[in-house]
């Protein structure tokens, strides 16, 4: 017993409290006891085990005396926002406690008695209060219990609701506005209105304009959302504009809401009005009946309404009194018959209270005589015959003298071209229809004719036209007979023609002169590269001989084109089968031949 709280009667052993006892310090006391017998010098001891019972002398103790939470005014009913913890150094009853809410300011919250845990009965939405102070208080289960109580808020220590930027701006104002088109530059148009239910930055709402205010018309300012002109109005230009604008709150993330303000600009009289034409012209018969309709004019004014309004008039001038004017619609008719050497300009003026003038030309209406003309009676021209299919050969032109469809002309063929030519209608052009060839046809003679366009006595003029089919070297030389077969005694002299061969080429001029030559190197023969006559040059060898002659037929064309036959020549009869080259040989020659030509 160091602390001295136990004292023990010598004599008859009773144990007793000196000092106070704490169950909470010290729950157990082991005490050693010795007894001895008068003056003996041996003694005995024992261990005196004293525990110490729990009194309820402790009440709860709250770990801070203040406190302050926030939250948000958007939290669902059941949500913790806040744990009271006190702590009893009393044991069992005397230290379990319990908590409860002393206050009735508000039935938003409810406390777990066991475990201290602040939860909300409810949303705080509805309450509009920013903030709330709860008074809770923690009692031991001792007899007679002790109290504590935690006063929140009165220490500074509140339950503070957040506002929570959950809600847009909407506008208030009218999405119709108008301004007059003669507004100045300032002028107060709209003042455009949002509101926003939140608190602080986020229901501060600014303005701003998304799109419709693409050539800067308006300005906005975004504070006060006062609409202004920037810059003169036209109606005519544009009568109404529609405007995006957006109204923006200051919160985090920000929201937003749109609205289209259409804008109408009110017409003033400020434009003139404006024929469709400064200058109207019109044909009208000479001699006709009064009455006699001329052309109708017509004025637009941009303006709207009354200020829209036209009235027409013929201005005083010569000749004048021989019209009237429909003053509302325009339209010119004929008061006596016109005599176009008289009068031929008229001036109509306008008659609101800003006014046009036009000028109307009268002509004289043409009459079709006269027919189209070509600058020759006939046209020849030379083509190459591999000119391609729908290549221009000949651009014809025909004047006319006449105007409008009098004097338009269009062309056509009148003769059998072989379906070798045609002719563009509206610009004379004559192309080729297919591929031309000189050795089918080599001369084409047809008509073309040149109409004018008159709806009443159209008139024509027919020009020849003769194309010339210009030879190309398309033909290859033909042998007439191929293979040639000759034969020869052994003793044919030196310079005799033992064989002959004969070609043709449909083309002309060079491109059919054929020239002869031998394709053999070593051989007792020559050919004669004019007439194709193989000319015996040497002895034969012997009387059995034979030998093959290649010769090739070329023509004089650039390039040239060529062709080979095979010249058999031998001495003696051979066994072999001889046979024509073709089943049937066509010649053709002139009437009255001398006699001997080939």
């Amino acid at each position: 017993d160091p602390h001295g709280r136990f004292s023990i009667d010598p004599q008859f052993g009773i144990i007793r409290t000196k000092k106070q006892l704490d169950h909470e310090t010290q729950c157990v006391v082991v005490l050693t006891v010795q007894s001895q017998l008068g003056n003996s010098p041996v003694y005995s001891s024992t261990q005196v085990n004293i525990s110490v019972i729990d009194v309820n002398d402790n009440p709860p103790v709250f770990l801070t005396k203040s406190d302050k939470v926030t939250i948000s005014h958007t939290q669902p009913p059941g949500t913790a926002v806040y744990i009271a913890h006190a702590e009893d150094r009393d044991s069992g009853l005397n230290g379990a406690i319990k908590y409860s809410i002393a206050s009735e300011q508000s039935n938003a919250f409810s406390i777990d008695p066991s475990l201290g845990v602040v939860n909300l009965t409810r949303t705080v939405f509805e309450d509009k209060q920013q903030e709330y102070t709860l008074h809770i208080s923690a009692e031991d289960c001792g007899s007679p219990p002790l109290t504590s109580l935690l006063i929140l808020g009165s220490l500074a220590a509140k339950i503070v609701i957040l506002d929570i930027n959950d809600n847009s701006p909407s506008f208030t104002s009218s999405p119709l506005s108008y301004v007059m088109e003669d507004a100045e530059i300032g002028f107060l148009v709209h003042r455009i209105v949002a509101k926003d239910p939140d608190e602080g930055r986020n229901g501060q709402v600014t303005y701003h304009i998304l799109s419709g205010n693409e050539n800067k018309a308006f300005v906005l300012d975004k504070i006060t959302g006062l609409l202004t002109t920037a810059q003169l109005l036209d109606r005519e230009i544009q009568e109404r504009y529609s405007l995006t604008v957006m109204a923006l709150d200051d919160g985090s993330p920000a929201l937003s809401a749109t609205q289209v303000l259409t804008i109408v600009v009110l017409d003033v009289n400020d434009e003139t009005p404006i024929f469709l034409k400064q200058l109207y012209e019109t044909a009208v018969h000479e001699n006709q009946d009064p009455g006699e309709f001329v052309i109708k004019v017509e004025a637009v004014d941009r303006d709207a309404g009354l200020n829209s309004l036209l009235q027409y008039e013929i201005l005083p001038g010569t000749g004048y009194e021989k019209f009237r004017m429909n003053s509302d619609s325009g339209e010119v008719i004929t008061t006596a018959s016109l005599d176009r050497e008289t009068q031929e300009v008229f001036s109509i003026k306008g008659n609101p209270s800003r006014s046009s003038t036009a000028q109307l030309y009268l002509t004289v209406l043409d009459e079709n005589d006269h027919s189209p003309l070509f600058a020759k009676t006939q046209y020849q021209i030379s083509v190459r015959e591999d000119l391609e299919e729908g290549s221009a050969i000949l651009d014809l032109f025909a004047s006319d003298e006449d105007d409008g469809l009098n004097g338009q002309v269009t062309y056509s063929l009148v003769d059998n071209t072989f379906g070798a030519f045609a002719i563009d209608s509206l610009t004379g052009s004559i192309i080729t229809t297919k591929a031309l060839d000189r050795e089918t046809k080599s001369q084409y003679m047809f008509r073309a004719v040149a109409s004018d366009c008159s709806t009443h006595f159209p008139r024509s003029t027919i020009v020849s036209v003769v194309v010339h089919i210009d030879d190309v070297n398309d033909n290859d030389p033909v042998f007439l007979q191929n293979p040639v077969r000759a034969f020869v005694l052994a003793e044919t002299p030196v310079n005799k023609t033992v064989a002959t061969v004969r070609t043709e080429d449909v083309d002309l001029g060079p491109n059919g002169a054929v020239v002869f030559s031998l394709m053999t190197v070593k051989t007792v023969f020559q050919i004669n590269t004019k007439t194709g006559d193989i000319i015996l040059q040497e002895p034969l060898a012997s009387k059995d001989f034979s030998t093959q002659l290649l010769v090739t037929a070329s023509d004089q064309g650039i390039p040239p084109r060529t062709a080979t036959a095979m010249v058999t020549i031998f001495t003696e009869e051979q066994e072999e089968e001889i046979s024509f080259s073709r089943s049937l040989y066509e010649a053709s020659m002139p009437e009255n031949s001398a006699a001997g030509g080939y």
